[in-house]
């Protein structure tokens, strides 16, 4: 694979989305979950979403159980939680798992393109990939990253 626009993940009704449909855009990739500390990082996430997304930006949404069980329930329960306490409108897909044999392959990829502060391994949480137009990964930033702190590069790529 040589691009983010090589795969394909499952929508939260398990049918496979092409990423090629997000090409030319500037990507945020995050992993994420509903009970977790960093939760309200949606709040920063949907801000970003509001100030860039009609200027190419995107969030693709990637809740993951891994770390804890931090994201239980259903995709409908999920998309519940994040539409009353977030207000959340940037794409969400299917639960995946980021790290170990059962890593989703976009994840898999992602991780080899740049480490973090565990090296390949996704450290928890809220982890956030930057991707450029062309998708290629640009950035990483770690589960504490602050979205807010992200403009300048967002505002870099747009």
């Amino acid at each position: 694979m040589t691009s983010v626009y090589d795969f394909s993940v499952l929508n939260q009704d398990k049918q496979a989305i092409p990423l090629d449909a997000y090409r030319g855009k500037v990507l945020l990739i995050v992993n994420t979950a509903t009970g977790c500390g960093l939760t309200p990082q949606y709040q920063g996430l949907q801000e970003l979403y509001d100030r860039y997304q009609n200027q190419g930006f995107e969030i693709l949404d990637f809740p993951c159980n891994q770390f804890m069980g931090q994201a239980p329930g259903s995709a409908e329960e999920i998309n519940a939680f994040c539409s009353l306490h977030y207000q959340t409108t940037f794409p969400r897909f299917a639960k995946i798992k980021v790290n170990g044999k059962e890593a989703d392959p976009l994840y898999v990829w992602l991780k080899d393109q740049k480490s973090g502060p565990l090296g390949k391994r996704i450290e928890w949480n809220f982890a956030k990939f930057l991707i450029g137009r062309d998708g290629q990964v640009l950035e990483r930033f770690s589960s504490k990253t602050d979205p807010q702190t992200l403009q300048e590069s967002i505002e870099n790529l747009l």
